[in-house]
């Protein structure tokens, strides 16, 4: 969390420079752009699930970040978009992880034996968007469809499980695909936005549970919030 809170003071300084650029271009011009600092908050869904995995509570994901726009059409409501964030991800399930000589080793948990089991991804995100919106320089309030793809850069990653009689945390970098992409959209009006996103690929790397490939992938939907 910390990480989040300091690209989040970084990204406020750099967006309050932007803003007082952009009122100036706008008494001089139409010429605006919509860069914005974007925060959402996602229900992280597991998908390609094995037969017996589940999964319980509530498993989160926090994004933050910054994108550039670069409108491409004369009247600036269609746009591309680049950036740069950072997330934490969380997934409370019944897929335990443990490391047996310098091997993982998953198995899955009947609901009885665990009060805990979770693992959780940190990552660094690279967010390009086609962006489509009813906005003007003199508007604020306005529709918009953005999508996109994002790519991401997992930094850190652990496991943590809690049961009766043990707890136990794994360090599980190693385990996990590094890079995660996928395909995202965002549709609303004004700050308040819906926001889906859909892996392309696993989050895990040439992990097997009982001879069968663990493909699990990431399904995000939530809230997303545009801040200009």
């Amino acid at each position: 969390m910390k990480y989040l809170i300091t690209v989040f003071i970084t990204l406020i300084s750099i967006q309050l420079l932007s803003a007082q650029e952009s009122v100036e271009n706008k008494e001089l011009d139409s010429l605006y752009v919509e860069d914005q600092i974007y925060f959402s908050i996602t229900y992280n869904i597991l998908g390609n699930k094995l037969l017996g995995v589940k999964q319980n509570g509530f498993s989160g994901g926090y994004h933050l970040g910054f994108i550039k726009d670069i409108p491409i059409n004369k009247k600036r409501n269609v746009a591309l978009g680049i950036g740069l964030g950072i997330s934490s991800n969380s997934f409370n399930q019944n897929l335990q992880i443990s490391e047996v000589n310098n091997e993982f080793r998953f198995n899955v948990l009947s609901t009885g034996d665990f009060d805990k089991n979770r693992f959780s991804m940190y990552q660094f995100e690279v967010p390009f968007e086609f962006r489509w919106r009813t906005s003007t320089a003199e508007t604020y309030n306005f529709w918009r469809i953005y999508i996109g793809f994002k790519l991401g850069y997992v930094f850190s990653s652990k496991t943590k499980f809690v049961s009766s009689s043990v707890m136990n945390k794994v360090n599980i970098q190693d385990a996990i695909n590094k890079f995660q992409y996928g395909l995202t959209i965002s549709i609303g009006y004004d700050s308040w936005n819906l926001h889906l996103y859909y892996a392309l690929n696993t989050i895990f790397q040439d992990q097997m549970l009982e001879n069968e490939s663990i493909d699990l992938n990431t399904i995000k939907a939530g809230l997303i919030f545009y801040i200009l």
